[in-house]
């Protein structure tokens, strides 16, 4: 029910185009993620350690090259194709990380040539789960992507050195005593510790949490009862069975941005303050939307702008200025989107709100994001009788083309640049917006609201 689009990737799914240098950290399956990645990525892809390797992951690159100091690093351009494995020396049946000065080295090469860079950061012993020690995970600072891996297949069993890599760290952090059930509150206290799986991030990295092994559907209800949490202290979270190529989903933030700056001027009065069952509009569509778990909350206003301010002084909702409100909704849109890439530039999609449709519901809301992380679609509306609605779901990936927008246009004049994916609902209220004193009449008059 939750599987991406079939022809979703790992790649796709950690929207890997967007990153240069991506870590990866962890347990569960660290090494089959990274090098699903990198035979997903356009070659060449560079693969490097800044911790010991077993010598049996040599055999799932196409070459290896040993390197003891950066200038072994000068003729690296010859020859590179297909997925490349960098360390230092072998060492028994381990391989040595390759330097700090020859990890610099890589980096700015991958940069200047514009090739990916998949770092291996951590070390697990091939269990599920782990706990830190001090000195882990020895992230790179130059990461611009971290990704955490975590087997779910260690949930329900014993908190034992079997199931999890130092489980005296993993019983402090997590709150789970040693010998018992590992249980979810547990792991998601471990994952979202200061001392747990965030540890060493670079500050403005992308952070991805990869719950990996989600082999039945009782392990894939957990990492979505998981996922929520998660976001709090990660930029995404993947629900995935990667020894089956399948990502089950892909939850990322979603923001709310409410369209209210308009001077109403057919209505003849400001719209954004009308009464809808106690409440001025603005401030009925800005709790809908903190209802319905999307964050952060953006209301643009222009017109009315102090007025509309009033309403939502007291909630967790950001008022952003449309100066421009004049020159039509384009103006509105473009507003929304460049504060919200001041205020959480990581956030995966944002679903635009009208301020003249109060009688939204959180259900569709919240609808409109489980579909987006079904599969990462750029563009999710609402389908009601054959007809597209209102409110509707952006991908980040639309951004651009959104802010290139002029003119008293909306959204819809993009549509023929991304695929949208509908979403069948079954209440004709989406399909009303209010536009004349008749409208709000009508809204007022159906007590099924």
């Amino acid at each position: 029910m939750y599987n991406l689009d079939m022809n979703r990737t790992l790649a796709q799914a950690l929207r890997a185009d967007e990153s240069n240098c991506i870590a990866f950290v962890g347990s569960g399956g660290k090494t089959a993620a990274l090098f699903q990645l990198a035979r997903q990525l356009t070659p060449p892809v560079i693969v490097a350690a800044t911790s010991h390797l077993g010598t049996w992951q040599i055999a799932l690159a196409d070459k290896h090259l040993i390197v003891n100091d950066a200038n072994e690093l000068a003729n690296l351009e010859k020859d590179l194709n297909g997925v490349v494995l960098i360390t230092g020396a072998i060492d028994g049946a381990r391989t040595k990380p390759a330097s700090n000065d020859a990890l610099d080295s890589i980096r700015s090469f991958c940069a200047g040539h514009s090739i990916p860079l998949l770092i291996e950061a951590d070390g697990s012993r091939q269990k599920p789960l782990k706990g830190w020690a001090d000195h882990e995970p020895p992230i790179p600072a130059f990461a611009d992507h971290v990704v955490q891996v975590a087997g779910l297949s260690g949930l329900g069993k014993s908190l034992t050195d079997e199931y999890v890599h130092r489980p005296e760290l993993f019983s402090k952090l997590s709150g789970i005593q040693p010998n018992t059930p590992i249980e979810t509150g547990g792991l998601v206290n471990a994952l979202l510790h200061s001392n747990g799986a965030r540890k060493n991030f670079p500050r403005a990295a992308r952070r991805t949490i990869l719950l990996n092994q989600a082999d039945t559907p009782e392990l894939q209800a957990s990492g979505r009862g998981m996922a929520k949490q998660l976001l709090t202290g990660f930029d995404s979270a993947l629900i995935a069975d990667l020894k089956q190529n399948k990502i089950h989903a892909a939850h990322e933030r979603i923001a709310a941005i409410i369209l209210a700056a308009g001077e109403s001027s057919r209505f003849g009065k400001p719209k954004q303050l009308l009464d809808w069952k106690g409440e001025p509009f603005a401030r009925a569509v800005a709790k809908k939307a903190m209802e319905a778990g999307l964050s952060p909350v953006l209301l643009v206003a222009g017109a009315h702008k102090d007025e509309i301010a009033e309403t939502v002084n007291d909630l967790n909702v950001t008022l952003v200025e449309n100066a421009n409100y004049k020159e039509g909704q384009s103006a509105s849109i473009r507003a929304g989107i460049h504060a919200l890439r001041a205020t959480d530039a990581n956030a995966g999609a944002a679903i635009f709100l009208l301020v003249d449709q109060p009688q939204i519901t959180a259900s569709v809301l919240q609808a409109l994001v489980e579909k987006h992380a079904e599969g990462l679609y750029s563009i999710v509306a609402p389908l009601v009788m054959d007809r597209r609605a209102n409110p509707v779901l952006w991908d980040r990936r639309t951004f651009d083309d959104l802010l290139a927008l002029k003119g008293d246009v909306g959204g819809r004049a993009v549509f023929h640049k991304h695929r949208v994916e509908y979403l069948p609902w079954h209440d004709d209220r989406l399909l009303l917006d209010v536009d004349t004193p008749e409208h709000y009449q009508r809204l007022l008059a159906d007590e099924t609201l």
